[in-house]
C-alpha cells in the first residue's frame, strides 16, 4: 500500500483541494497517494470555481472533485497530515491523538522540509524518511511567528488571490517532493 498524504482545510473547497491536485502533480512519480478533507466540510460539494481553475492548470480534471468531512479514519490512514492552519492541525490531533507527530501545517512542514538534510541512500519508506528528516530539522530552526504557519484562506477573494494561495502551497510542497525523491 502506498503512503498517503492528507490535506486538511476548513471546508475542503479551496486550499486542501488545490494542495491535493498540486501534490498529485509534484509527487506523480513517487509511491504516494494524496487526498483531502475539511474540518467543517459538507460532503459532496464541488470545488470553488477559482480553485477548480488552479487545479485544472495542474493537468487534472477537477470537475469530479467532491468535498469530504474530516473523519478520524482518514487521519489514521494518513502517513502525513498537512493542514492549512494551526486551528485545523489542532482539530486533527484532537480527533486522532496518535497523528500528532505526523501532523503539521503545510507552511510549517514546508519550512522544516526545506531545512532538512535529504537522505543519502534509498529508504524502504521514502515518505517516512522525509517526515523524519523534517522533524530533525525542527531543532535547527528559529521558531516562526505563530501566524507564519497559517495559510490565508482565499475565499471571498479574486482569482489572483487563489493563484497566490496555490503558489504558496506549491512552494511549501516542493521541499517534500525533494526529500521523498532523495529517499526513494
Amino acid at each position: 500500500m502506498a503512503d498517503r498524504v492528507l490535506f486538511v482545510c476548513h471546508a475542503n473547497l479551496c486550499r486542501s483541494p488545490m494542495a491535493e491536485y498540486l501534490a498529485r502533480r509534484l509527487l506523480a512519480d513517487q509511491p504516494v497517494t494524496v487526498a483531502s478533507a475539511g474540518t467543517d466540510a459538507m460532503d459532496g460539494m464541488t470545488m470553488h470555481p477559482y480553485a477548480m481553475e488552479v487545479a485544472a492548470e495542474s493537468g487534472a480534471a477537477p470537475a469530479d472533485f467532491r468535498s469530504r468531512t474530516l473523519r478520524a479514519e482518514y487521519l489514521a490512514d494518513a502517513t502525513l497530515v498537512l493542514t492549512a492552519t494551526r486551528r485545523q492541525r489542532s482539530v486533527c490531533t484532537s480527533l486522532a491523538p496518535a497523528a500528532l507527530h505526523r501532523t503539521f501545517t503545510m507552511l510549517q512542514f514546508g519550512r522544516l522540509a526545506a531545512a532538512a538534510e535529504p537522505a543519502t541512500e534509498p529508504a524502504d519508506d521514502p515518505l517516512g524518511a522525509a517526515i523524519a528528516a523534517a522533524a530533525r530539522a525542527r531543532g535547527r530552526l528559529q521558531p516562526a511567528a505563530p501566524d507564519a504557519d497559517d495559510l490565508r484562506d482565499p475565499i471571498g477573494g479574486t482569482a489572483a488571490d487563489f493563484r497566490r494561495c496555490a503558489e504558496e502551497i506549491e512552494r511549501s510542497l516542493r521541499p517534500l517532493a525533494v526529500l521523498i525523491g532523495a529517499a526513494g
